[in-house]
């Protein structure tokens, strides 16, 4: 695929991903998890943004399209849920559990980081592929660089959210439950995800039905990732 330098619309569209993501913040007051998730990934963004902006990619066009589609999958099932429609199963658990008093802010974190890259991201790997005309290999260095900023975010919010000394005996399950997740895992499959979907998407019906058992799956890692740990 062709390097470009990007345009003008490319920058409009990703500002207006991250100002739609500082809406939704303002709407989630603490301790709402969609609003602990929310915070977690607007700052991915506005790093990817500023990345983007600096010249850091080789295809300023591409970087901002798959940025911005990743991004407007999380943004879409925000607004299905508010609306009272149907969201991805992935979803579903963050959304139920968003006010339980016995889930902790690490455990939102990481169950939204877990549906929005589980599902999401090969989902916007695929729709990028189609919207910029090209293969899943050309936006592997993409890819990769999204990676590392979650991977360097993920760092952060274990330090962050992990609760102090006084609340030890919460703290043992709780690092049991976040050591048992990796993200590098969970990026290996999204990437494994993504290029099964693109040999499959001539073929309709496995291709829904590749998506179907890929959400399902996904959210049943969420679900158990938002276990309370007290009442």
């Amino acid at each position: 695929m062709k390097r470009t330098s990007g345009t003008a619309r490319d920058a409009g569209t990703l500002h207006a991903t991250v100002a739609r993501m500082r809406e939704v913040g303002a709407g989630c007051p603490p301790p709402d998890g969609v609003g602990v998730f929310n915070s977690v990934y607007l700052t991915v963004t506005e790093e990817l943004a500023r990345r983007i902006g600096a010249g850091a990619f080789p295809d300023v066009r591409a970087a901002s399209t798959l940025t911005t589609l990743f991004a407007g999958r999380y943004l879409d099932a925000v607004t299905a849920e508010a609306a009272g429609e149907r969201v991805p199963a992935c979803w579903r658990p963050l959304f139920a559990q968003r006010r339980h008093p016995g889930v902790r802010p690490l455990q939102f974190a990481l169950a939204g980081i877990q549906a929005h890259v589980g599902h999401d991201l090969p989902l916007a790997v695929v729709d990028s592929c189609r919207a910029l005309g090209c293969r899943p290999a050309a936006l592997e260095d993409e890819f990769d660089t999204v990676g590392e900023v979650l991977r360097s975010l993920e760092e952060r919010v274990r330090e962050e959210l992990m609760p102090g000394p006084d609340l030890l005996e919460l703290a043992d399950p709780l690092t049991h439950l976040a050591g048992a997740w990796s993200l590098d895992r969970a990026r290996d499959g999204a990437w494994a995800a993504a290029r099964t979907l693109w040999v499959v998407r001539g073929v309709e019906e496995l291709g829904e039905e590749f998506v179907r058992r890929l959400d399902t799956s996904v959210g049943l890692v969420a679900r158990m990732l938002l276990t309370p740990l007290r009442r």
